[in-house]
């Protein structure tokens, strides 16, 4: 049975301009749905951070570190929107997986939807649960605070987000078994432990002008879905010079994208929706399927070549 909504106690400010330490937003609606916040008009924001669990889920306790799937909606405390992921992306079609939050739970600013006060308020929620993040803009953002936005530091914000999953990753992590040779064209794959595989392009062989993809070790696990977050371990090579521009292992070991939503390259959104964790994937991107429609990126005309090794999801 579902755990039934915590209604919070709406404390009105005074006249005096006092502010209170309790959660002044209302918050209604359970996991999985998009939420409704309201605000009573004359109510003071705290001028510190206050949680509040709204519904306690039944899943694994989220910890620092842990890789997280998060659903959120935001507001100022005057009813301005701040983003929600229950907004469909423009252009979705229907029944779509929709754009989320997969991110680490830290204290750095990993991504632009929460705050990494809000983001840390997630480590001890449980998986399922939903709950309520409010305060000054002062207190949840500080100095990060944007001044193009319009909001002043004084302004009540609130943020519900549910924990959709969690998943303690081990950093050093990468797809186990026996490596199946390079089909004919594909770039060759040397990894080794703890640090970016070495990819080597077929001397004389043109870049693809579509997308190429081979599974080089077979994993036995789930399969992943579009909205998933998938972890990975990856390198990136150009296949014009076949030198490296990005790998996991430079950033401190697997991390974590959501996947089928369009938050990656379309080549990797294509290629690994309906891989299995364990696999090993090696792929190769043409431009348009890679950041060719980023003109202004430096990658813009650069056929890619990933090789990703997936983990796990959340």
């Amino acid at each position: 049975m579902a755990v039934p909504v915590l209604l919070l106690t709406a404390a009105c400010g005074s006249d005096d301009g006092k502010t209170s330490d309790a959660a002044v937003a209302k918050v209604t609606g359970q996991p999985g749905a998009k939420p409704t916040i309201s605000v009573p008009k004359d109510a003071k924001p705290a001028d510190k951070v206050v949680t509040k669990t709204v519904v306690e889920g039944k899943g694994a306790v989220v910890k620092k570190g842990d890789l997280v799937r998060l659903d959120f909606t935001a507001q100022t405390m005057k009813g301005q929107n701040l983003g929600s992921s229950w907004t469909p992306q423009p252009g979705a079609k229907p029944g779509a997986a929709r754009s989320q939050v997969v991110t680490e739970v830290t204290d750095q600013m990993t991504q632009q939807m929460l705050p990494p006060k809000v983001l840390t308020a997630a480590a001890g929620q449980k998986v399922g649960s939903r709950f309520e993040v409010e305060g000054t803009a002062k207190a949840l953002i500080g100095e990060g605070l944007n001044p193009q936005s319009g909001i002043k530091p004084e302004d009540g914000l609130v943020w519900v987000v549910d924990v959709v999953g969690a998943q303690k990753v081990d950093k050093k992590a990468k797809a186990e078994g026996t490596q199946a040779a390079p089909e004919s064209g594909m770039p060759e794959v040397k990894a080794a432990d703890d640090k970016a595989a070495t990819i080597t392009i077929p001397e004389g062989e043109k870049a693809p002008t579509n997308l190429k993809q081979q599974v080089l070790i077979k994993g036995k696990g789930p399969e992943v879905k579009a909205g998933d977050g998938l972890i990975a371990q990856y390198t990136g090579v150009k296949w014009e010079d076949g030198k490296k521009f990005d790998s996991s292992w430079d950033h401190g070991g697997a991390t974590a994208f959501q996947i089928g939503t369009g938050q990656v390259v379309q080549g990797w959104d294509q290629a690994l929706v309906g891989k299995h964790v364990g696999d090993r994937v090696e792929i190769v991107i043409p431009p348009k399927l890679g950041y060719g429609a980023s003109p202004q990126h430096e990658l813009a005309k650069n056929t890619l070549v990933f090789v990703v090794d997936i983990v796990g999801t959340v």
